[in-house]
This record gives C-alpha cells, structure tokens and sequence, in this order.
C-alpha cells in the first residue's frame, strides 16, 4: 500500500439542493498510485469532477471512505485538509482560473507562496514555466497567451510544489484535438519526473491512448475497462 497515494473505498456523495437529492458518486472503489497515470471518461455530468475532488479531498463522502495515503479524509479537520491540498495534490481545473491581473509566473508561483514551503519560489516557478515551453513569455498576462498556453501555465501552476497527485479535469475541453494531445503528453513528461500520480478525467475520446488504466464514469458509477 505504500505506493498508493489517494483511495476511495465504496464512496459515495450526494449532494443536497432544496430537498433534491442527486447522487454524484455512488459506490466507487478506486486506488491511485504513485507513477500511474488513471485516465476517467464519461459524458458531462457523469460524476467525473466529483470523483476527482472526493481524491483530492475537495469534498468528503456521504458514505463509504476516501483516503490520501493512510489518513481518511473524513477524520482530518478543514485545516489539515487545506495544508494537504497545497503540499500533495496538484489541480488542473477545466475553467482554468487562472488570475488575469498578474503575470505567467506569478501565477505559477501561487501554491508556493500560499504553503510557504520554498525559499526561492520564483526561481522554482522560472524553471516550471521553462519546463511547459513558456520560457520568454513569463511577465507576460494570461490574456496575452492563446488557450493552449494558458493550459501549459495551468499545468506548470499544478507541478510547482511536486505533489504527490495530479488531477486533471477535462484538460482538453477548450482545445483542438492536435493541441489537447500534446497537453496530455506533457502532463504525462512532466509527472513522471515527479514520480507523481495522475488522474485525468475527460469525454475526449482522442486521449485515450495517451493515458494508462481506464474508467468510465455513467451516471455516477465508475467502472473499470
């Protein structure tokens, strides 16, 4: 088990709106370990943003339980939650929030400065933005970049702390098929050299041969295939 970095164990979660009940995760079993890159596809809607925050301890099950290495989710306080997101997991989000009135590598920089965790962060944050291709382009904002780039500065954002899980959600909605490939590949290059584990979620069916192990997510139920 020492390998495995986040797990679920039956997990289920249901969300509550106005006495409507909607089950976004119903029962899903799943291990993620280290160096494995775990591909989810599934329509929109399909529980696979869900599923990746139940990982990365976003949210909490209903029922059933989640995992990040040993500790379970459910007995770790919001702040523990918090300082475990900045230092271990690493997010790539489909709006790919990234801050608009600050420059490529200051926004590469900001898991570093929230966790406090490195000494030269905007040395550590140069060489990320180098690493995804971006080298000269770091002062500039995101809006001066195309889609594709504002995704690899999303990916370099996600790395900069060397976490030991990287979750990708929908990566590729917003490019073109050429473009979405070479996305993949270097979240693929990049967290092998981290010896990180990756879960990418995504309806692009283009990818898939790209990723390692693959499930599919159908109104909430994960299978393997």
């Amino acid at each position: 088990m020492t390998d495995v970095v986040a797990r679920l164990e039956s997990a289920t979660k249901v969300f509550e709106d106005g006495g409507l009940r909607v089950k976004a995760v119903d029962k899903a079993t799943i291990s993620v370990e280290r160096g494995k890159t775990l591909g989810i596809v599934g329509p929109s809607g399909s529980g696979k943003t869900t599923l990746l925050s139940l990982l990365g301890t976003m949210v909490v099950p209903t029922s059933g339980e989640a995992f990040f290495g040993e500790k379970s989710v459910k007995e770790l306080a919001r702040a523990e939650k918090r300082k475990l997101r900045l230092a271990k997991v690493g997010f790539v989000f489909q709006q790919l929030r990234l801050i608009q009135t600050i420059s490529v590598v200051e926004n590469v920089r900001l898991p570093l400065v929230f966790s406090r965790t490195s000494h030269d962060s905007l040395g550590k944050a140069r060489e990320l933005v180098e690493s995804v291709g971006l080298g000269g382009k770091e002062n500039r904002r995101p809006s001066q970049l195309s889609v594709g780039e504002q995704q690899r500065v999303a990916v370099a954002r996600a790395l900069v702390n060397n976490p030991l899980l990287v979750l990708a959600d929908e990566p590729t909605s917003q490019l073109d098929s050429s473009t979405g490939q070479k996305i993949i590949d270097l979240i693929g290059t990049l967290c092998r050299r981290i010896d990180a584990a990756v879960v990418v979620s995504t309806h692009d069916q283009g990818v898939k041969e790209r990723l390692g192990q693959i499930f599919e997510m159908k109104d909430g139920v994960l299978i393997a295939r």
